[in-house]
């Protein structure tokens, strides 16, 4: 049976899915376990998950309904073990309530854009295809890339390109955005591509791939406030966690590695002042680091999945439970 994003066997591979299940792993040996895949698209990590461990329920959040059906029908063998649930990650606490469940053994964020996604047309996410210009992850609400475009000022046009695209021409860009909107709205990937293509210098059209790149990047993470929510939810799913739980976290691009990294990373420090002999109660880390830095995929992963050259996975362990004693020795192991 079809779906909008294709056939359910045919979806696509998902990335670090072997180094995600061995991270996860250990956090399941308890009775009982749930994972969150706070990310499901098309349920590719779910998928290994629930197969390597028969008593595992996961819990599959996405925003995207195209992704939810094509992730149900892939996942409908498992039963009740697998349950969607259409929503922002950011709203977990929500999700959790409404499906009975105090704590979770693990978590997974596989953030960005989904290869789905990027593949069809019509979703306007990619700078190579044309199409209305959507990028909305739901496209049920929210405004679209051909909103922010065609309304925003050329300041905050300005301000977004620099920073969640960290693009260096972005006032001049901006600058052709609105000059080209006074003669008639940008509503398509195409008229983007190409007016950001002839703003940038000749220089840079020649190097670096598309010049497009960027500018897509950061209307998207724009549209459907990506950074926002990541940074609301990471506090969420760290104190969803059961003590020992765990949470893995792949990023795609330095902004959401830096967010990802100072919000795990201060959770394996401890609060209290600077001098003292032990930690004052309530000051203690909360989390030690699984992973040494952030880890880059390898070759072979690459190779069948290009579109994971860039990801990095950071990982951590909720302190607290029977390796506690373990996990405090192990603080000072691994340094981002």
């Amino acid at each position: 049976m079809m779906t909008k994003y294709g056939a359910p066997d045919r979806a696509h591979v998902p990335v670090f899915a072997e180094r995600v299940c061995q991270l996860l792993a250990p956090a399941f040996d308890r009775p009982d376990p749930v994972c969150v895949d706070a990310t499901l698209g098309a349920g590719g990590h779910s998928l290994a998950l629930l197969e390597a461990h028969p008593s595992l329920t996961v819990i599959g959040i996405d925003r995207d309904p195209d992704a939810l059906e094509l992730a149900g029908k892939r996942l409908a063998r498992f039963g009740d073990r697998f349950r969607p649930a259409r929503a922002v990650y950011d709203e977990l606490d929500e999700v959790l309530d409404e499906t009975g469940v105090d704590q979770i053994s693990g978590i997974l964020f596989d953030l960005g854009v989904s290869s789905m996604q990027l593949d069809v047309a019509e979703r306007g996410f990619a700078y190579a295809q044309d199409a209305p210009l959507d990028m909305r992850m739901d496209q049920s609400q929210g405004m679209t890339a051909a909103e922010v475009v065609n309304s925003y000022a050329e300041r905050d046009l300005s301000r977004i390109l620099r920073i969640y695209g960290e693009e260096r021409f972005a006032p001049r860009i901006a600058k052709s955005i609105v000059a080209q909107r006074k003669r008639a709205p940008i509503e398509s990937s195409r008229e983007l591509a190409d007016l950001v293509r002839d703003a940038v210098p000749a220089a840079t059209r020649r190097r670096g791939g598309n010049p497009s790149k960027r500018t897509f990047q950061a209307l998207r993470i724009e549209v459907n406030r990506e950074l926002d929510v990541l940074r609301d939810a990471l506090p969420r799913a760290i104190d969803a966690l059961a003590p020992d739980g765990r949470i893995v976290v792949l990023s795609y691009h330095s902004l959401e590695d830096r967010i990802v990294k100072r919000e795990l990373g201060e959770r394996t420090k401890s609060s209290a002042p600077a001098g003292l002999p032990i930690d004052v109660p309530g000051t203690e880390p909360t989390l030690r680091w699984l992973t040494k830095g952030a880890q880059p995929p390898s070759e072979a992963e690459i190779a069948a999945n290009p579109r994971a050259a860039s990801a990095k996975l950071r990982a951590a362990q909720k302190l607290g439970g029977r390796n506690q004693d373990h996990d405090r020795h192990s603080q000072g192991e691994e340094r981002r």
